[in-house]
């Protein structure tokens, strides 16, 4: 089987990739990423010689269309993803998000071509600080950022196309990642290189907001359990019941480093910032037998 990975040179679509080289040796693989600057070739070292990769932008349709028409899957990671980019320039986040999905869909539906969707918690806003609820498939979407409303926006494509045009797809909204070659601009990379550089790493506000954390091997195992046992059409969100504190996060990586915990800094709180996010996998673990492997974010870290 051939299979498209958008993407497929950026932190989670790379690492989607050295997986199933792994573990799925049979599949032939083209990977289509536009190596901005979080998509890097070197993310795919040791395996592009086992690999079919095109530099290219999602946006383009007549390439997408040939790419697509040569698949038999495509998985879309591909994405403008980061918060604080979004703030400052939320045009770029419409047109990969947005208009790219636009794209992959209509070649999919036009060559009846298998679509996954990888998408993000963020979609569905933020949950109280002192609340024990959780996210679900029925949670409401709610986003409260340039990139959550466009990731969100591209998930509402997905879920109309499958009803109005037949569209065979799946959809994943997962929590937050963390493993090798994520790029420095993300929290944990960003305060390792920091910290072990004797730079004090940033936290934004009181450093209380809550994140619920999953490495990146295992959202790609379930990646796959979605793709192989999952039904047509349907949501399921992948989470590995990690929620802590930016603050605890930090902390964990400056106990490792050898560090003091006081070696930090307070920066004023970025516009619109999400207060909790947390994930309730169990309907995914329950229909697909999917549960993560990292049990614990500090092993795992």
């Amino acid at each position: 089987m051939r299979i498209l990975v958008t993407g497929g040179a950026g932190f989670i679509g790379s690492n989607f990739v050295h997986r199933t080289l792994a573990t799925k040796p049979d599949l032939e693989i083209s990977i289509l990423d536009a190596l901005t600057y979080s998509g890097r070739l070197s993310n795919l070292a040791g395996v592009l010689d086992r690999v079919q990769f095109i530099q290219g932008d999602i946006k383009d349709s007549v390439l997408v269309d040939r790419l697509v028409e040569e698949s038999e899957l495509v998985i879309h990671f591909a994405a403008e993803s980061h918060n604080d980019n979004s703030l400052n320039n939320p045009l770029p986040f419409v047109e990969t998000n947005v208009f790219g999905t636009y794209h992959l869909i209509q070649a999919c539906i036009k060559h009846d071509v298998r679509f996954h969707h990888i998408s993000t918690d963020e979609v569905f806003g933020d949950l109280p600080l002192d609340g024990t609820e959780c996210f679900t498939p029925d949670s409401p979407i709610n986003p409260s950022s340039p990139y959550s409303s466009t990731k969100a926006a591209s998930d509402l494509l997905v879920k109309a196309w499958i009803r109005s045009f037949g569209l065979k797809a799946t959809i994943s909204n997962c929590s937050n990642n963390y493993g090798p070659r994520q790029h420095e601009e993300k929290l944990i990379p960003r305060t390792v290189l920091h910290a072990a550089a004797g730079i004090k790493p940033k936290v934004f506000g009181n450093g209380l907001n809550v994140r619920d954390w999953i490495h990146v091997d295992d959202h790609n195992d379930g990646v796959w359990s979605i793709i192989e046992h999952g039904q047509l059409g349907q949501t399921y969100l992948l989470g590995a019941n990690s929620q802590r504190t930016n603050l605890q996060v930090v902390s964990a990586i400056l106990r490792e480093l050898k560090l003091p915990d006081d070696f930090i800094e307070f920066v004023p709180d970025r516009q619109g910032h999400d207060l909790r996010y947390a994930i309730d996998a169990s309907r995914t673990v329950a229909e697909l037998g999917w549960a993560p492997q990292h049990a614990s974010f500090e092993d795992g870290l």
